[in-house]
């Protein structure tokens, strides 16, 4: 039994008739190419058809963003080798932590040589006999370790509080950078007074880098900041405006210091 729905060799398409085809269709997408892709995506309109249908201006607004992310990204790794250069190195830190582990340890063993008995008595240590006082110069030896160990403290043991306010012309950019050990927390709050600005919230130190955030055309930020590692851990922020942004940030945690990189 014959299948009658089977197109016969007059109904198939000729060889012309496919070469035609395939050149309309080529025809077509540079038609389209030229029209619609090239001054929508990049802003190139050499037939003036992309002004006409507003194509040319979305193209100039994606190069332009374009541009900008990697001028943005440029800065940021200038000031990343700039941070590095700049950051104390976490050994430092370290051995001063010790330093002073060291002298509170010397400061616990010789406290209960000078407490007073009960009674009222000095309690006989080494040749001191009971009811003799202890030299008038001790208390002065043991006081002077507790001054030094307090002014090498690189974080205070209630936290610490900051604020920082500055202006950006247009086009410029500042950062501020907390100096922190892995684990540490900071919370922070942020505003740009008179516009808007494009940030990144970021880390590092010690070979390593990460970025926690990032925002365009942003008015305000607050949050908090957990350091992934020991180095410096902040924000970067740049005014593409037209007019003048004053940025005024709080900080408040278990950070060593503060400072303003740009």
């Amino acid at each position: 039994m014959y299948n009658t729905d089977l197109p016969s060799r007059a109904d198939l398409p000729t060889s012309a008739q496919l070469k035609r085809s395939t050149l309309i269709a080529a025809l077509t997408a540079l038609a389209l190419l030229v029209t619609v892709v090239m001054p929508s995506e990049y802003a190139i309109d050499p037939t003036g058809a992309g002004r006409l249908l507003g194509l040319t201006n979305m193209g100039e607004i994606k190069t332009q963003l374009a541009a900008e992310a990697a001028e943005d990204e440029m800065a940021s790794a200038k000031a990343s080798a700039e941070r590095m250069t700049q950051m104390v190195p976490p050994a430092e830190l370290m051995a001063r932590m010790d330093r002073i582990e060291n002298l509170l340890i010397a400061l616990t063993a010789e406290q209960p040589a000078s407490q007073p008995s009960p009674t009222g008595e000095a309690v006989a240590q080494d040749n001191v006999t009971v009811g003799e006082s202890a030299p008038a110069e001790a208390p002065a030896i043991a006081a002077a370790p507790v001054a030094e160990a307090t002014s090498e403290a690189p974080i205070r043991p209630d936290g610490r509080q900051d604020e920082l306010s500055f202006t950006l012309a247009p086009g410029q950019g500042a950062e501020v950078k907390l100096v922190m050990r892995q684990g540490a927390k900071a919370n922070f709050s942020w505003t740009a007074d008179g516009g808007v600005v494009n940030f990144e919230t970021h880390g590092d130190g010690g070979g390593q880098s990460v970025s926690y955030e990032k925002g365009r055309s942003v008015p305000a930020d607050e949050g908090a900041i957990e350091a992934a590692f020991d180095g410096n851990h902040g924000w970067f922020w740049r005014n593409r405006g037209d007019r003048e942004v004053t940025l005024t940030i709080t900080t408040e945690g278990n950070y060593i210091d503060i400072k303003r990189v740009i």
